[in-house]
């Protein structure tokens, strides 16, 4: 639909009109020069459809060069459609190739790919691999209970008495400024020898574990030195695990008091500031120490509650989501008087990444003020936790209540809405240094199933924050073998360098009791772990039988892709999954909903679709079909998915039987051959186990050929497939350069070179010097113009890549050219296939003046220019009148191709929008061009800019100098709150800001995950000519547009822009950052994707002992940690690390 005419850019059809006489003709207006006043008004002739005023305006005899008429316009079309075709007829080679093909005939046979057979076995193998892990996890699970159950707690354990790895100990000793160094570490800790294991892409030692203990857990402390005490036997275990199952990774034990044991050892991987690392926050520990949750936090927003208060609170919550997993969902609002929620959600939602971003960053908005009404906040929550008409979780439901104090205990809103049942656990969270009574907060906690906690300082709010899963995690340990159920992680970054992985989990119960006829121990001791790396199950996928556009992916019941050959993130955090939904890597339609929720509903099924696909290189989009089949992973949470293009159910396998014929063909990767046969490329695959990789392709062959003259193609040790099918294409691409390439002269056709390229690996390119301007990648399947054109019949065009920010092309020495490529389909017994793309590389220059004369009045090159008199009629054409017509060739994604303007061939590659914006709006809005927005959430971006650096946070109490020279002040609350600001700073790292110089040499400094929109084009429903006219104020400009057949281009001839002021809005292709992290967060959680929680749920159990609710948790300061504390600050001189707060562990065994 067209814009109006009156806006400019706007493009309806309309009249030609005749352009100023040539010979003769008054001066072209110069920049912001205007038309002719006096022209006289046009409403008549707009009303008359283009094609007839043509030929009226056109009229013989008038002394004028008009613009050229349709028929005209088409003929060109048709020239230039013949020269390509013509020209990839005998360079091309794709009939010569067919031939050859089928004279080889009894070197390869015709394998099918069965899609259903083939997914079923995959799922298969991968179900296997993950079993084994599991017997692994039981034994592991079993023997740490047995372990525990059978340890004898020591009161008077020392630190001297456990021998164990420290694996922060490495790091620690190498930091003068250390806690172990400062004050002498007593424990008696291991030195070890490491060895490279490329499995593990760490050194490791088999004959230990590891431990490690968060930062603020001090490690002396009985319950921690009990903890690594009996732990110690895991060490067998694991180690007769990795005997029965060499594939195992990393083993691990993350204990509910914090400690991590890890098998093999390895020195931990510790960040360059606080290492902030704790088990019980990762991913893996959270959905194995609990059922899904249903969580309301609600925040007491009194004037009562502020500066460090506040602060504090604002804290919690944000350690308090961190806790929380995708198959949570959770709301979180302020009150005083009233309720109402931080955010823009008004209902649960799920706690993703994205969500909890926007809930962390709503909560520092909060402002104190009112006074406190603990009946709003209740109300509000139990109302959020009874809407039964949101998806949620559906089991554990809780409200999780920060507040600085208060008398009331609403006991009317508990029995109206969670009593008797008490379905509703109630948390409450005593923040800040304060007088009032604890009593109500610690009843309401006691009454609901819940507990009570405190959090004095900065220092206590990441173990009281994460603790309530130990209350959670009761009806789990009572359920006993029922609750021993193996579940599988998201995908998420492994904190030991790993890469991508899932964890398979399982809990570990205390099975201790107090004394005989006592009550069962109800405490997890932790959760056992096992990883595997997404690498080991993509083994398991077939590698190249599907051809480049057929591929594996999984699911799981979030929707979210475990295997996809677009999860590719940029940055990773290991502190969060990776969380990339199937939607989001593909593009999005009502077919791939259908399949994701059959696949998450653990259905099998089959489905041919039309789809949309993004190019490799994220610039085009081209419409295919598809044929998805898809089948569960059984006794997992996944589901498994295939890919195929019809035109990869076949694939060749070669049987290069004939060891001559296999030395013959070898013969033609050697690079002597090169200049007779052309240059090689080949890809990069792991043809041989003993074959080294490199990303430099030349040195790659070098390896590849030396190790063949060890080896042979049917050795064991080498893929049989790959290495037959490299060899065969590598012959068979040499007869087309015998038969076709070598007896004919590029120069003749302006190419610079022709090339060919295959599913076997081979890119050949003739002649031998166009290797070295060849910039496509050696594996075919990660080139794009390999894989579009398997996608597309015809001619595929493909300027070379420009970024609008750089600089313009350079034309020198006839090097820049346009790939024009199509794929070779052959028929053999009625079974179609495509194993190969041949192509032409064309001369730029050379083609822009061949393209003039194909959109001229000339018949060839050599005929002489035709010339108007003041007497005779003209039409204008893209040779004669390039300065007041434009001729351009854009490809399907709207990029230059070639034009008739010289000062438009650098800018070739560009999205045309950047080289005249009118005329491509104008083409967009009469439907040549269609557009596609999509997201990309695995992007990474620069950090923004630190504002007020060296400022400190606002609201931080200042001493004056008479507080300082008041004794009082020192053991006062004030200086208790400085201290409390310090360590606030230190653990946010909003205080103090990072070193400029650390940020260069830190990656992680330089980039972050973001969010990009992407935009791309493609061909609309326009398939034939068309005129319009762009119509803006005084001025207009008349285009024609055609497709051409059998090609991907468009082709455009316009008027030139005679009028500065008619600005036309700019489409925009290239990606843009957003700063909203995507589309509206809160327009999303309004339509939330299907997505199913895990089918266990462990919330209640009627012999759960509730008594133990709650208590303080209090770290009074030392008044010598206070002194040489503010002496430091007031001399100016940086804190040393030393005073460290500890927490304590405490819990009940």
């Amino acid at each position: 639909m067209a814009v109006p005419a009156q806006t400019c850019g706007a493009s309806r059809p309309g009249p030609a009109r005749t352009a100023l006489p040539w010979p003769g003709r008054s001066p072209r207006p110069g920049p912001g020069a205007r038309r002719p006043a006096a022209r006289p008004p046009r409403p008549l002739l707009l009303l008359l459809p283009p094609l007839l005023l043509l030929p009226l305006l056109a009229a013989p005899g008038a002394s004028a060069y008009s613009f050229p008429q349709q028929h005209t316009m088409q003929h060109w079309a048709r020239r230039l459609e013949q020269e390509i075709d013509g020209v990839m007829r005998i360079f091309g080679g794709v009939q010569q190739l067919r031939e050859i093909y089928k004279d080889n005939r009894n070197l390869f046979e015709v394998q099918e790919n069965e899609p259903q057979k083939l997914v079923e076995k995959v799922a298969g193998d991968i179900e296997s691999l993950l079993d084994r892990k599991v017997q692994a996890l039981k034994k592991l699970a079993d023997a740490a209970e047995n372990f525990q159950k059978a340890h004898r707690w020591q009161d008077n354990i020392k630190e001297e008495d456990i021998m164990y790895y420290d694996a922060k100990a490495d790091a620690e000793l190498d930091d003068p400024e250390s806690e172990d160094v400062e004050r002498g570490s007593k424990a008696s800790n291991l030195r070890l020898d490491f060895v490279e294991d490329s499995n593990f892409k760490n050194k490791v030692n088999y004959s230990y574990t590891a431990v490690q203990i968060p930062t603020d857990i001090y490690k002396g402390s009985t319950v921690i030195l009990n903890e690594l005490n009996w732990t110690e036997a895991l060490e067998n275990v694991f180690i007769e695990n990795r005997r029965q199952d060499p594939t195992l990774l990393w083993q691990v034990f993350g204990s509910a008091t914090g400690v991590t044991r890890y098998y093999p050892a390895t020195p931990w991987r510790a960040p360059k500031k606080i290492d902030l690392y704790d088990v019980r926050r990762r991913p893996w520990y959270i959905q194995g120490a609990s059922s899904p949750k249903d969580m309301v936090i609600i925040v007491d927003v009194s004037g009562s509650v502020s500066g460090l208060t506040l602060k504090l609170m604002k804290t919690s919550v944000c350690e308090m989501l961190d806790t929380l997993s995708d198959d949570d969902y959770v709301n979180v609002a302020s009150f005083n008087e009233k309720a109402q929620p931080v955010s823009c959600f008004t209902h649960l939602v799920q706690a993703n990444v994205r969500n909890k971003k926007v809930f962390k960053e709503a909560v520092q908005g909060m402002v104190a003020k009112g006074t406190t009404g603990y009946k709003a906040g209740f109300e509000y929550a139990f109302d959020q936790l009874q809407n039964s008409n949101i998806t949620r979780a559906n089991c554990n439901k809780m409200i999780m209540m920060f507040t600085d104090g208060g008398e009331d205990r609403v006991q009317d809103v508990f029995e109206k809405y969670n009593w008797p049942n008490r379905t509703v656990r109630v948390f409450t969270f005593s923040v800040g240094q304060h007088n009032y009574d604890v009593t109500p907060l610690q009843w309401m906690a006691c009454a609901n199933k819940g507990y009570y906690f405190e959090i004095p300082s900065i220092g206590a709010i990441r173990i009281n924050t994460q603790e309530y899963l130990d209350v959670l995690g009761r009806p789990m340990v009572l359920a006993g073998k029922e609750a021993k159920q193996v579940q599988w992680t998201n995908v998420y970054e492994d904190a030991l360098g790993l890469g991508l992985v899932v964890t398979g989990t399982l809990p570990v119960f205390n099975l201790t009791q107090d004394g005989p006829g006592e009550k069962k121990n109800q405490l997890i001791l932790g959760v056992m772990g096992i990883d595997v790396a997404l690498n080991d199950i993509k083994r398991l996928t077939p590698n190249y039988t599907l051809g480049a556009n057929g591929y594996v992916f999984a699911i799981d019941l979030n929707g979210y892709v475990l295997l996809h050959p677009n999860l590719k993130p940029q940055t990773t955090n290991f502190r969060e999954p990776v969380t990339l939904d199937f939607l989001d890597a593909e593009l999005e339609d009502e077919n791939k909903e259908e399949i994701r929720r059959s696949m998450i509903d653990g259905n099998k099924g089959h489905k041919q679709i039309r789809t949309l696909v993004k190019s490799l290189d994220e610039r085009y989009i081209d419409e295919v079909m598809r044929n998805y089949t898809w089948v569960p992973i059984r006794s997992t949470n996944y589901s498994l998915g295939l890919v195929l293009p019809p035109y990869s159910t076949f694939y060749l396998q070669a049987n290069l039987s004939d060891q001559i014929l296999q030395v013959k063909y070898f013969e033609f990767l050697l690079p002597s051959s090169f200049e007779s046969e052309g240059h090689v490329f080949i890809a990069p695959r792991e043809y041989c186990k003993d074959l080294n990789a490199s990303d430099n392709n030349t040195e790659f062959l070098k390896n590849f050929i030396e190790l063949m003259e060890k080896v042979t193609p049917d050795s064991k040790q080498c893929n049989n497939f790959l290495l037959h099918n490299l060899i065969l294409d590598t012959g068979i691409t040499q007869q087309l350069v015998e038969r076709v390439w070598r007896d004919q002269d590029l120069n003749t056709y302006s190419l610079l070179a022709v090339f060919a390229a295959t599913d076997g690996g081979i890119t050949r390119i003739f002649p031998n010097k166009a290797a070295e301007d060849w910039t496509e990648n050696p594996e075919p399947f990660n080139a794009s113009f390999y894989r579009r054109s398997l996608d597309n019949h015809g001619y595929v065009f493909k300027p070379p890549h420009q970024d609008a920010l750089l600089r313009p092309l350079e034309l020198e020495n006839d090097t820049v050219g346009i790939l024009v490529s199509t794929p070779v389909e052959l028929s053999l017994g009625g079974r179609t296939l495509r194993p190969a793309v041949v192509g032409v590389k064309l001369d730029l220059e050379a083609w822009a003046e061949k393209f003039k004369v194909l959109a001229s009045n000339r018949t060839h090159q050599d005929q002489p220019q035709k010339q108007c008199g003041p007497s005779s009629h003209c039409e204008m054409d893209c040779e004669v009148n390039n300065e007041d017509l434009l001729c351009i060739l854009i490809d399907d994604g709207g990029f230059l191709v070639l034009s008739n303007q010289n000062h438009q061939w650098d800018q070739v590659g560009r999205f045309f929008s950047e080289v005249d914006a009118n005329l491509m709006m104008a083409l967009y809005n009469n439907s040549f061009y269609t557009r596609k927005e999509s997201y990309d959430y695995q992007a990474a971006c620069a950090p923004q800019p630190q504002g007020n650096l060296g400022a400190a946070p606002r609201g931080v109490f200042v001493p004056t100098v008479a507080d300082f020279l008041n004794l009082a002040w020192w053991t006062s609350a004030a200086a208790w709150s400085l201290f409390q600001q310090l360590l606030y700073g230190l653990i946010s790292h909003s205080w103090f800001q990072a070193d400029p110089a650390e940020a260069e040499s830190n990656p992680e400094a330089r980039e972050s995950s973001c969010v990009m929109k992407q935009t791309q084009y493609y061909f609309g429903s326009v398939n034939a000519s068309y005129n319009a006219i762009i119509d803006c104020g005084n001025c207009s400009r008349l285009f024609h547009a055609q497709r051409l057949t059998n090609t991907n281009l468009l082709f455009v001839v316009a008027e030139k822009p005679l009028c500065s002021q008619c600005e036309a809005g700019r489409l925009l292709q290239k990606e843009t950052h957003c700063p909203a992290d995507g589309p509206e967060q809160c327009e999303l959680v309004q339509r939330p994707r299907y997505r199913r929680g895990p089918h266990i749920c462990f919330d209640y159990n009627a012999t759960e002992d509730t008594s133990d609710c709650g208590r303080g948790a209090s770290f009074p300061p030392s008044l010598g940690v206070l002194v040489s504390l503010q002496l430091l600050l007031l001399l100016g001189l940086p804190p040393r690390p030393q005073p460290q707060v500890y927490a304590y562990a405490s819990r009940r065994l």
